[in-house]
């Protein structure tokens, strides 16, 4: 559907964020970003969010300055708590116990840096995604699933954890890791994607 006007790099070993792009028909290369991914203290989710894509993104466009490079980093808030990927089963617990019955941000900053070309874009998109409320063993069989393990906030909403959330408001493609009408249009209005 649509065409890349520079060699792409999506600067993510994330599999929702290249099932993503592979589904709008791009052609890409992947080349994780090895940063630092540490909280400056009192920095906001957004901020933290931001600097994150930024960094991987210009880390990678560094080596591969005629590239297109795309990098994303998405984090889970509740009142302002970052909520990162569970380190044990009973942090993910935590986690979903918290956010019960509640409603969270999920925002995921996004970065593209094209270096020959000047460009080094930088937004961020948050939607509000509230959550049901479950029994604890429901919330304990969820987290045996193993899906919990690699995802901020311990859920993700294109999988098991689907059944968690209640409602959403904003870009659900956000909440999965990538939000692909911001990125699209970004791309679109810096002249790297067209149609076809």
């Amino acid at each position: 559907m649509f065409r890349i006007c520079y060699p792409l790099i999506l600067a993510s070993a994330s599999p929702r964020r290249r099932e993503y792009l592979a589904r709008l028909g791009l052609e890409f290369s992947i080349v994780p970003a090895d940063i630092d991914e540490s909280c400056n203290p009192a920095e906001s989710p957004r901020d933290f969010a931001r600097r994150m894509a930024a960094t991987k993104a210009r880390a990678i466009a560094e080596t591969n300055p005629a590239a297109c490079i795309l990098s994303a980093d998405t984090v889970v808030a509740l009142d302002g708590q970052i909520f990162g990927k569970p380190r044990s089963r009973e942090e993910a617990l935590m986690m979903l116990t918290t956010l019960q019955g509640r409603t969270h941000q999920v925002t995921t900053g996004f970065a593209i840096v094209a270096k020959n070309r000047n460009i080094d874009l930088l937004d961020a998109v948050t939607t509000q995604v509230t959550f049901g409320a479950f029994a604890e063993p429901i919330l304990r069989a969820y987290v045996a699933s193993n899906e919990p393990m690699d995802k901020a906030g311990a859920y993700g909403i294109q999988g098991i954890g689907s059944f968690l959330v209640h409602s959403i408001s904003g870009s659900c493609s956000n909440v999965a890791g990538l939000p692909v009408h911001a990125v699209v249009r970004a791309l679109l209005d810096q002249s790297l994607l067209q149609a076809g």
